[in-house]
């Protein structure tokens, strides 16, 4: 049977294509995912706390370069095989190069409910590969519309940067790394206690949203879907292959494929909706929160983590 939690994600996916009238608020939902992205980046910088050390800056370099090099590779397919426009190819770029902040907790929680290690370092990911993803779809779109002025480009770094995923990240991170799992457990121990709980009723809206999202699914819309379906599997081998080329632990080398193999759905939409409006960005949640999503958390990553067994026997 599946996780307890990806059970949420179906309950919310069937509500929503029975046309349910069961709705999280959207107070709600913004709370839930405030919490989420404070505790994710909370709970990995407890686990740097007094581990911060030069040794990870290999593990950063390569990690970056994963954020850079994966929407390069998309760019041709994307244009040439999926047909899709200009605009449309920059915004799934930058989507497909970013990462799925609620796959990599459901990532995280598979890997913690099965006993793997995982490195604390693995927070930072979302934001090594996030922006650099952003970034390169962005400049894409920016080098083949010559005349995109210079006010854009500062409004890009502004949304990109600012983000409030990216902010509770990071912050996160700091916090977490700087008091550790001791000093401030008041604050702490509920955050991380209640992890499960909120990622829980996080993934019952996702699936709401993404039941939803199918129903604008459309016979033209093929290539996009087989798209959407067809790259998890592939673009997670990069991912595996650096984390076990760095000698990550087992759990952060399943999550590193999951994040790879993911598609931003919140930070990568606020840049690009602002910095392309040419894009559609409708037909780009369709792919990445409708089928990727999905994909990803009723199967990928298990088989993301049979790969890894595979390889190392």
């Amino acid at each position: 049977m599946p996780d307890i939690i990806v059970m949420f994600f179906l309950l919310g996916l069937i509500a929503g294509a029975l046309k349910s009238d069961l709705t999280i608020p959207k107070a709600a939902y913004d709370i839930l995912s405030l919490l989420l992205m404070l505790t994710i980046g909370l709970k990995g910088g407890m686990a740097l706390y007094g581990n911060i050390e030069w040794g990870l800056l290999p593990e950063i370099l390569v990690v970056t370069g994963l954020g850079f090099v994966l929407p390069l590779l998309l760019l041709p397919v994307l244009r040439h095989i999926v047909g899709l426009s200009m605009a449309d190819t920059a915004s799934f770029a930058a989507h497909y190069g970013s990462v799925s902040a609620g796959t990599f907790a459901v990532a995280w929680a598979w890997v913690e409910s099965r006993g793997l290690a995982i490195g604390g370092q693995v927070t930072l990911y979302l934001v090594l590969l996030e922006l650099p993803a952003i970034l390169t779809g962005l400049w894409y779109f920016r080098r083949k519309q010559a005349s995109a002025s210079q006010q854009t480009g500062t409004h890009l770094w502004q949304e990109t940067l600012t983000n409030r995923s990216v902010v509770l990240l990071v912050g996160g991170v700091v916090i977490g790394a700087l008091y550790g799992p001791d000093q401030g457990e008041g604050v702490t121990d509920t955050l991380v206690g209640t992890f499960s709980v909120v990622l829980s009723l996080f993934l019952l809206e996702m699936g709401l949203v993404a039941a939803e999202t199918l129903r604008g699914l459309k016979l033209k819309h093929w290539r996009v879907i087989a798209f959407a379906l067809l790259m998890p599997p592939i673009l997670a081998i990069p991912g595996l292959m650096a984390g076990l080329a760095l000698g990550l632990e087992p759990g952060s080398v399943v999550i590193l494929a999951a994040l790879t193999a993911s598609a931003s759905y919140i930070a990568a939409p606020v840049a690009v909706r602002h910095a392309i409006p040419e894009a559609d960005i409708g037909l780009t949640m369709l792919a990445s929160l409708g089928v990727t999503f999905p994909f990803n958390v009723l199967v990928g990553i298990g088989l993301y983590h049979g790969y890894m067994v595979a390889l190392t026997g």
